[in-house]
């Protein structure tokens, strides 16, 4: 659904667009699902398909999607394409005012909290590019980054993308260890346990506790 609005909405001699971008990173790699370079700046396209109800805002670790009674944590895409951001900056040279970070959800999902201009469902997020007008990059300008990128860029095939997902698993795995809560981002600390059975007892919980009730196990 983005590939195919860039190509109905934007004009190609305007707005290039490159699809599945991995790039190197210093700790393995980053995927990239959508770049669109353009005079206007480069857009750097993060996409969500979703169903439910999407709840979040710019400064949290997760957000949280709840489809019926079932409540599903994830990364907010807002931090995700911030590391992409990052990383084309580095690999082009640019500074961070020619880009544009979008976050966009396609599939039957519903914002139930207000959300940013950069984080839009399908058709919005043509608008949004639309509406940026000044002109950030020349024609060669333009052409030299689109060189850079797919030069820059590891070759699509599935060997790529499986070594990706096994980068995104083992930086999940890390997290899981460390000192923030996997479900919603908070901090862990250790705390003691006034009732039951463990009572008196030290484990490592949620320091957002009792909205979030995650405990480590093995603690």
């Amino acid at each position: 659904m983005v590939n195919l609005a860039a190509k109905l909405f934007l004009k190609k001699e305007d707005y290039h667009l490159v699809k599945g971008v991995t790039l190197p990173t210093e700790d393995g790699t980053t995927q990239i699902d959508h770049i669109i370079v353009s005079r206007y700046g480069i857009f750097v396209i993060e996409s969500k398909n979703m169903k439910g109800w999407i709840f979040g805002n710019p400064n949290q670790a997760i957000w949280t999607q709840k489809i019926f009674k079932h409540t599903n944590k994830f990364q907010n895409p807002l931090h995700q394409n911030y590391k992409h951001v990052k990383t084309l900056e580095s690999c082009l040279g640019l500074p961070e005012e020619k880009f544009f970070s979008l976050i966009v959800f396609v599939g039957d999902s519903t914002f139930k909290t207000n959300m940013p201009d950069n984080v839009t469902y399908a058709g919005g997020y043509i608008r949004f590019i639309k509406s940026k007008k000044t002109v950030v990059l020349s024609v060669a300008e333009v052409a030299d980054v689109i060189s850079k990128i797919k030069g820059g860029r590891l070759e699509p095939s599935f060997q790529t993308h499986r070594s990706h997902v096994n980068h995104v698993k083992a930086n999940i795995a890390a997290k899981k260890n460390s000192s923030s809560c996997p479900k919603c981002g908070s901090d862990l600390v250790v705390r003691v346990s006034k009732k039951g059975p463990n009572a008196g007892n030290k484990f490592t919980g949620c320091s957002n506790f009792p909205k979030c009730r995650y405990v480590k196990s093995g603690t």
